[in-house]
């Protein structure tokens, strides 16, 4: 029995797809790069939290703060939103940006 039970899970495991989920093309979060920073004025919700250390909670927290502030004027104001300290800031740097300083605007 045992043996019967290790082979089926080595065969479903060299299944393509069936090992690992598959997502459809269309359905992919934006991930966050250094050549492609997010901008912190415009970004939506997925591409918040396509940075590394960002989640929904912080997301949230991010646009509500571009929307009572008017929008981050330097990077270094999201340390202002709670849960973004110096260290988790540091390792998001290279992956953010600001461009203008209400949300949709393109000017420096």
């Amino acid at each position: 029995m045992t043996r019967f039970l290790i082979a089926a899970i080595a065969t479903i495991a060299l299944i393509p797809g069936l090992a690992h989920a598959q997502v459809r093309p269309g359905a992919q979060k934006p991930v966050a790069t250094a050549a492609a920073p997010i901008n912190l004025n415009t970004a939506t919700m997925d591409q918040l939290e396509s940075i590394p250390g960002i989640g929904a909670k912080t997301a949230e927290r991010i646009i509500a703060y571009r929307q009572k502030n008017g929008g981050f004027k330097k990077i270094e104001d999201l340390m202002l939103v709670q849960g973004v300290g110096e260290k988790s800031f540091l390792k998001m740097k290279p992956l953010i940006t600001v461009t203008g300083t209400k949300p949709g605007s393109q000017e420096p």
